[in-house]
């Protein structure tokens, strides 16, 4: 059975906040080029990873979570990023017990799953921070994680360190069903974004795509809704 939040109030998400924005559009866009990116194949694990940190990684997974959970669809949000973890801000949770207590056996799975306000969304924390993430994303367990994720949600998403600090979104992207790459329209360089492509396709990982985040359009279009 899955564990239920206490009465706290979740951190405003655009998705959440103002469904009828722009940016909540082109959330909707990329859920659905997602949906059909591999019309062949059945996408249930989705990594969400960058080139280096501060690129909205985490803000793509939480409000990509939000839309798909919108659509009718059972979401399980996870914070893979052992390290540098934030999802449990955005849904104000403490971040004792998560993926890193089931990857040691401190937890059973759906004891650490956490029930989201959002109708159809769950949250899987990172956990205590562990000595070893890297070893523990490329375990048995883990893989066993996932494969139990999916008898239970529709949508799993990962939000994944980034790909050019440490080897632990390479490690996930081998065993997702699919990777999307978050991009900084101002910080992410060419030769990163290039690096981060060879290093996943090393890792037989399925690029879904590149979001450009943090794009700026120009003043006459920001009314318009179907820019």
């Amino acid at each position: 059975m899955f564990h239920k939040k206490n009465d706290t109030t979740a951190r405003q998400l655009i998705t959440v906040s103002d469904t009828k924005s722009l940016i909540s559009e082109q959330f909707r866009t990329i859920r659905t080029n997602i949906t059909y990116a591999r019309p062949d194949v059945e996408l249930k694990t989705i990594l969400i990873t960058s080139t280096s940190p501060g690129e909205g990684k985490s803000t793509n997974a939480a409000n990509l979570a939000v839309v798909f959970a919108q659509e009718g669809k059972r979401v399980l949000l996870i914070d893979a990023d052992m390290r540098k973890p934030t999802l449990h801000a955005a849904f104000d949770y403490f971040n004792v017990v998560g993926l890193s207590s089931v990857l040691t056996n401190k937890s059973k799975l759906t004891e650490a799953i956490r029930e989201s306000p959002i109708m159809g969304l769950w949250i899987l924390t990172s956990g205590s921070i562990p000595p070893n993430p890297a070893e523990l994303l490329a375990s048995q367990v883990m893989e066993e994680t996932l494969r139990q994720t999916k008898e239970l949600f529709d949508i799993i998403i990962l939000d994944a360190p980034p790909l050019l600090s440490v080897t632990d979104a390479q490690i996930l992207s081998h065993l997702c069903d699919g990777t999307l790459l978050i991009a900084h329209a101002a910080r992410t360089e060419k030769e990163a974004l290039v690096k981060a492509k060879t290093m996943l396709m090393n890792s037989q990982a399925t690029i879904l795509g590149v979001v450009l985040n943090h794009y700026k359009t120009s003043r006459r279009h920001k009314g318009d809704y179907y820019y």
